[in-house]
């Protein structure tokens, strides 16, 4: 639906372009994530109305997942690059016309608007309406030539490292295709996908491939689910919480898996360090009706306990999400990992003090990279003699639907390029830590 613009008759979607156009270099000139340039009260979707945020919000996703196709497709038609503020106008028109199949006319018209309308940019509108002309024509073919849009250096080579070339390149069309919504259900996952239009996943996560709305879906205010990836979901599956048990869930905001462990009437404790974050927590604690107690403290200073199970949901480099943030290869970097790891570790080593003898710990982290993984339980391993991999069997009711060639010695990996039939997953590294008794 057209944007309305003080008086006069509808503009065709000139305010959420300007928002679009505002998050896109909020994230690729001041390295702001994404969900930050969203929420900011005085950012670029300021006073806009709730349709035309939505709308901003999906072209910025848009873009930022396939930059690399839309400059392939500008190349042949531009002598030499643009100003960076025109530049991202032609980008955008080429991903709504190559990608989102908008009409071509609109787009084209809508773009020379916003060239013109900015000083820095106005005197290319004669450029901008050639080349996107020609795009019209060419651009699409173009588009259909092009890869997935490559990981950053600093990642990719990592990457390959751990998967090779060829399931590298299906990660990154996995997350060129981007993310389905997934929901956990409060109580029968078949009544939940029957009420809201969606499959119920061998894990047992309802998806959804256009949801529109959460807050609209039937079963929100009454509390019968709540967002969460499906990969997201395997972790507190793998702890295996059990009525009356006495359960951290160390790092818990947003909170999906704290909802998991409450309902299967564990005794739950949620902890972390943000009490912004955590506001969202109470919220779906009270619309669903589960019961924990929530604390907002630094897990390496808190004192409490013992516990007969910890779920450690370690701050990570969150590659594993790229698929639905696809604004983290461009705002993260190599220097972010290394101190990452190092809080990982201290975490482990927090968290294990935190048990009760034979107690049980799963670690995971929404990463796909070894080092905040595999390697880490390696080391966790070596510093406490004692400890040990705890899997249960995947045949067994706790992780049903987890692939047995997921599993490997130190844990269970998934990757985006999982299910893609289905629509892939988040990558997430997890596994199950037990003490002596």
């Amino acid at each position: 639906m057209a944007a309305q613009t003080g008086k006069g008759p509808a503009r065709t979607g000139l305010t959420a372009r300007r928002g679009a156009l505002g998050l896109l270099e909020a994230v690729l000139d001041r390295g702001e994530l994404l969900s930050a340039a969203i929420d900011d009260a005085d950012g670029p979707l300021a006073g806009l109305a709730p349709e035309d945020r939505a709308r901003a919000q999906r072209l910025a996703i848009a873009v930022l997942r396939h930059l690399a196709p839309a400059d392939a497709v500008l190349k042949p038609f531009l002598r030499k690059p643009p100003p960076p503020a025109a530049r991202m106008i032609l980008r955008l028109a080429v991903v709504e016309l190559c990608l989102l199949d908008e009409a071509p006319h609109g787009v084209v018209d809508s773009a020379v608007a916003l060239i013109g309308a900015d000083p820095r940019t106005a005197r290319l509108k004669g450029l901008a309406n050639a080349v996107l002309r020609n795009a019209v024509e060419a651009g699409p073919e173009i588009w259909a030539r092009q890869h997935a849009q490559r990981l950053p250096g600093w990642l990719r080579g990592r990457v390959q490292s751990a998967y090779g070339g060829r399931l590298t390149a299906v990660i990154e069309t996995a997350h060129a295709a981007g993310a389905p919504l997934d929901l956990t259900a409060r109580g029968d996952a078949a009544t939940l996908a029957d009420a809201v239009g969606g499959i119920v996943l061998p894990t047992g996560s309802v998806r959804l491939a256009d949801p529109g709305r959460v807050s609209a879906l039937p079963g929100y205010e009454t509390g019968a689910f709540w967002v969460q990836d499906a990969a997201a979901a395997v972790p507190a599956r793998l702890l295996a919480p059990q009525a009356g048990e006495t359960v951290l869930d160390l790092c818990a905001a947003p909170g999906g898996k704290t909802l998991q462990l409450a309902a299967a009437g564990a005794a739950v404790t949620a902890l972390d360090l943000s009490e912004t974050r955590l506001a969202r927590l109470h919220q779906n604690l009270t619309r669903t009706g589960l019961t924990a107690t929530v604390v907002a403290a630094d897990a390496l200073d808190w004192a409490g306990g013992p516990f007969e199970a910890v779920l450690l949901d370690a701050p990570c480099s969150a590659t594993g999400t790229i698929r639905r943030h696809p604004d983290l290869p461009f705002v993260k970097s190599a220097a972010d990992l290394k101190p990452l790891v190092a809080l990982q570790a201290a975490l482990i080593d927090r968290a294990l003090g935190l048990l009760a003898p034979g107690g049980r710990l799963v670690f995971c982290t929404c990463s796909l990279l070894p080092e905040e993984g595999e390697a880490q339980i390696r080391a966790a391993l070596d510093r406490h003699p004692g400890l040990a991999v705890d899997l249960p069997d995947l045949a067994g009711p706790d992780l049903a639907g987890v692939e047995p060639e997921w599993a490997g010695p130190e844990g269970i990996r998934l990757r985006p390029d999982y299910w893609a039939d289905r629509g892939g997953m988040d990558g997430f590294f997890m596994t199950r830590l037990r003490l002596p008794g």
